[in-house]
């Protein structure tokens, strides 16, 4: 049979220290979240192989990309400026967006092609399973060596 422990400290300083060790640990992990999402930005997702499914690889996701880096890369990539690239990319987000809402296949290469697989109507949302095919590197690579070599 279990006994407990009575102390003999006021209940005043119980709770003192009840409410530091309460904002210590927030603290804690608050770092700890904002050391993981910056270490996590400098490493590239892995992938790693699962036996279990035919060979198909298990990809760790990385950190998210929210919209304003999406547009952040987009004028590193084109060099536009950003007053003229953030609403090309919002029109784009939101065209890709109304396209997936009815149902349409994306083929937008090199991003890949999707395509919805199943579609669930929640209260405050619409649940999207997409699937998503992207050609490997070394297949864009052969198809513009070759397209390359029929052109000459």
């Amino acid at each position: 049979m279990a006994t407990s422990k009575t102390t003999t400290t006021p209940k005043t300083t119980t709770a003192t220290k009840s409410a530091a060790a309460t904002a210590a640990a927030a603290t804690k992990a608050a770092t700890a979240t904002t050391t993981a999402r910056t270490s996590k930005a400098a490493t590239a997702p892995k992938a790693v192989v699962d036996n279990t499914s035919g060979g198909a690889e298990q990809v760790v996701p990385g950190p998210m990309m929210r919209k304003k880096e999406l547009i952040d890369a987009v004028v590193a990539a084109s060099g536009a400026k950003k007053k003229d690239a953030k609403p090309v990319v919002e029109a784009m987000l939101k065209v890709m967006g109304n396209a997936l809402r009815d149902g349409r296949e994306l083929n937008l290469h090199p991003f890949g092609s999707v395509k919805v697989r199943r579609a669930k109507d929640m209260v405050k949302a619409r649940v999207l399973t997409t699937k998503i095919r992207q050609r490997k590197p070394e297949a864009i690579a052969a198809a513009n060596a070759a397209a390359e070599d029929t052109s000459e």
